[in-house]
């Protein structure tokens, strides 16, 4: 560089002659400033004013590289001889090689992208005395604004912006990755960004998808993390750009966000399992399962939970009626365990996704907890926990039983107690009277035993499940027989223990009058009672027993029966089967 000198010979020449003097001889070389004769610094015979520049100068242009800038190019009048705006295009060139007018060469020499400046270039740095597309000894200003700076030595240049504390996979070749970007030109310019289309972009990593410069860019990246990408034109979209957005030989900058990663070989992965120790039972094909869960992205965005509806999911397992990757999940878990489990898109909902809530090609990420599951085939499993040393009678169907219970599910969650009532629980088995798996669990207990009862849902409340107890839940209880009464068969009210009297009338005519009176009637059943001859149904009283039973002989209800009324039950049975076939 070589400074402007301006003197005069005149000692006694005033500051306003010096000033005007200085003007002259600067006025080829320079441009008038506002401010009065101010001249830029020059480069060689080219005089550079650098009237914009950016605050932040990644690097500057130097001989051997690559730039791509707008010019607006003018004689020393202002008379536009040509515009790279009026072409439509930026103009591209190689610093120190030739290929560029010397002026221009020089004149960009050190420039920032997103630099501004006005270059003033004599005629023997331009077109010299022989003009070409100027006329000749002509000299000419430049207004250069700089878009693009590259070298071919360039590399894609990676910054991490933040990078999440556990990162425990990142990007390899042949991964495929869904993520977030915005993409810009060197200089700012926004040419696309998958936040405006509301998706992620989705690739392949390595395998000629991408550019090349995002093929490595991506490398190494953790879900989660940003980060700064700047590729170099010749491993982006080169001499020839990408449509209107992206000119040619354009250096192109990404800010990515890395949402998702997976590689078409992975299979179904289970990380922090925490299993029971008292676990007795894994999940088999063809169980039915009910379990809570957190569904979330790898990002950690949460896009479903049972939790939120305050009701498991339930579903048979290992038959195709949730992914197959919960399929495989579900298999070999215990009741009350918890496990996450990260299943791969083409074990989830693949490249189609599942509407508004899961987007193409996810990742899916289930914290499960496990409440109970059973088999169609179940049944009922009783744990005997206490046994009296001394049991002579045990319940049976049609048994009057009276009991108390806890009623809880699998995981401990208490449903009901009979504690909470003033009076014992009571039932007569068999009577449909409780639900078919209790009603089991209740067979064959002596007084005082203690039992732990576990009812699969189809023996107990079913799919509907009942108030105070969820769908196709598992039910446990856990019960002491306090007392029970020994039954009789349905339809009849009093049963002999012991062979009847040879001829019942004359038993039950006690005054010998040829006619039973309801008093009469009474008196024998009591007797029986009392004599352990027979046994009446448990649960209700004497006097509804013989008034009922009174009833169904006085067959013309004249309030007495007669021999030729009474009738065993079991006669009358028979009976009503014969007429029965005689029907047929």
């Amino acid at each position: 560089r070589r400074p402007l000198l301006c003197s005069t010979s005149t000692a006694s020449a005033s500051p306003h002659l010096l000033m005007f003097s200085c003007c002259v001889v600067l006025f080829l070389l320079t441009t008038w400033s506002s401010a009065g004769c101010n001249p830029s610094p020059v480069l060689g015979d080219v005089v550079v004013d650098r009237y914009f520049i950016p605050k932040v100068c990644a690097r500057e242009a130097k001989e051997g590289d690559y730039v791509r800038y707008h010019y607006n190019a003018t004689f020393i009048d202002g008379k536009t001889f040509d515009s790279s705006h009026q072409r439509g295009a930026a103009k591209v060139g190689l610093l120190g090689e030739g290929r560029l007018i010397a002026g221009i060469d020089k004149g960009l020499q050190g420039m920032c992208v997103n630099e501004r400046r006005t270059i003033t270039i004599p005629p023997h740095l331009a077109y010299g005395s022989t003009g070409a597309v100027v006329p000749p000894d002509t000299t000419l200003v430049f207004d250069i604004h700089l878009l693009d700076l590259w070298n071919k030595a360039d590399l894609v240049i990676t910054k991490t912006i933040t990078t999440p504390k556990d990162c425990k996979r990142s990007v390899m070749r042949t991964d495929f990755v869904r993520y977030h970007f915005n993409g810009t030109l060197l200089d700012g310019t926004l040419f696309e960004s998958s936040y405006t289309r509301k998706q992620t972009q989705n690739s392949l990593v390595g395998e000629g998808w991408l550019v090349k410069g995002m093929d490595e860019g991506l490398l190494g990246m953790c879900v989660g993390e940003i980060r700064n990408i700047v590729i170099p034109p010749f491993k982006a979209y080169g001499e020839k750009g990408s449509g209107k957005e992206i000119p040619p030989q354009a250096t192109l900058v990404y800010d990515v966000l890395l949402v998702d990663i997976h590689n078409p070989k992975d299979n179904v992965t289970i990380e922090d399992q925490v299993v029971s120790e008292s676990c007795t039972r894994r999940s088999v094909a063809g169980d039915y399962i009910r379990y809570h869960y957190n569904g979330t992205f790898l990002n950690g965005v949460t896009f479903d939970t049972s939790y939120q509806r305050n009701s498991t999911y339930n579903t048979y397992i290992g038959m195709g009626y949730v992914i197959s990757g919960m399929d495989q999940a579900l298999l070999g878990v215990c009741t009350g365990e918890r496990r996450r489990v990260i299943i791969p898109p083409h074990l989830a909902y693949g490249e189609q996704g599942a509407g508004d809530i899961i987007p193409p090609s996810a990742v899916l990420v289930f914290d499960l907890h496990i409440i109970d599951f059973h088999n169609p085939s179940d049944t009922v499993d009783i744990q005997i926990t206490y046994r009296p040393e001394v049991c002579n009678d045990t319940t049976a169907v049609n048994d009057l039983v009276r009991y108390h219970y806890n009623c809880t599910l699998v995981d401990g969650t208490l449903l009901f107690s009979s504690h909470d009532y003033e009076n014992l629980q009571d039932a007569v088995l068999g009577a449909d009277k409780v639900i078919d798996g209790l009603d089991e669990g209740l067979r064959g207990m002596c007084v005082g035993e203690k039992r732990l009862v576990t009812v699969p849902p189809h023996l107990g409340h079913g799919e509907k499940g009942a108030t105070g107890v969820p769908s196709s839940a598992v039910l446990v209880f856990d019960i002491e027989l306090v007392s029970f009464e020994k039954g009789v068969p349905p339809g009849y009210l009093f049963v002999w223990l012991m062979d009847t009297p040879e001829n019942l009338f004359e038993a039950l005519d006690i005054n010998k009058n040829q006619e039973v009176s309801q008093e009469e009637f009474g008196e024998f059943i009591k007797l029986q009672v009392a004599e352990g001859k027979g046994r009446i149904k448990p649960g209700l009283t004497m006097e509804q027993v013989v008034t009922d039973m009174f009833q169904n002989q006085d067959r013309n209800k004249d309030g007495v029966i007669t021999a030729n009324e009474l009738k065993l039950k079991v006669d009358e049975d028979k009976e009503r089967e014969q007429l029965r076939h005689e029907e047929l």
